[in-house]
């Protein structure tokens, strides 16, 4: 398991985690953290090369793995499945790991709620670590209004804090 603390934010499609997720990073790279994000992709649609440029080509030739760099990015594609384990063992020199998406796994869930889509929480409140919400929550855990990225903040690093011991 990784040294480096994750946090999954768990919610139905469409309720506003990406959109909230953008919110926290800018607020912990203001804070001096060093941040990565995991986002899952459900549909398996996702494209990060362009097509008829080298590294697609590469990837169309077969390679397992292709990867694109320059002075100031990188970015390495696999071709194969890598458990969510197996990504975040390779992540290095960041603070803190954000995943949006893994529902499974044994990491702290963050809930997100939006009354907008009509469904509550992907999981029970008492489940997550701490929830979020447009609504009112009654629940066990800690919670937030939805989009309050400053008060979420404080409480991931108060979090990590005390799982440093």
């Amino acid at each position: 398991m990784s040294s480096i603390p994750v946090y999954t934010f768990v919610a139905w499609s469409g309720t506003g985690k990406t959109t909230f997720l953008e919110k926290l990073v800018a607020e912990l790279k203001a804070r001096g953290l060093r941040v990565a994000t995991i986002k899952h992709d459900a549909h398996d649609c996702f494209e990060v090369d362009k097509p008829g440029k080298d590294s697609w080509r590469m990837t169309q030739a077969g390679a397992d793995i292709a990867v694109i760099m320059s002075d100031t990015h990188s970015a390495m594609m696999e071709n194969r499945p890598v458990s969510l384990d197996a990504m975040i063992a390779r992540i290095h020199d960041v603070d803190v790991i954000l995943t949006e998406g893994y529902t499974p796994g044994p990491w702290p869930k963050i809930g997100i709620r939006r009354a907008a889509t009509g469904k509550d929480f992907r999981f029970p409140a008492e489940e997550c670590l701490a929830v979020m919400s447009d609504t009112p929550v009654e629940a066990a855990v800690p919670t937030f209004a939805l989009g309050d990225a400053r008060s979420m903040a404080d409480f991931l690093l108060a979090d990590m804090k005390k799982r440093q011991g």
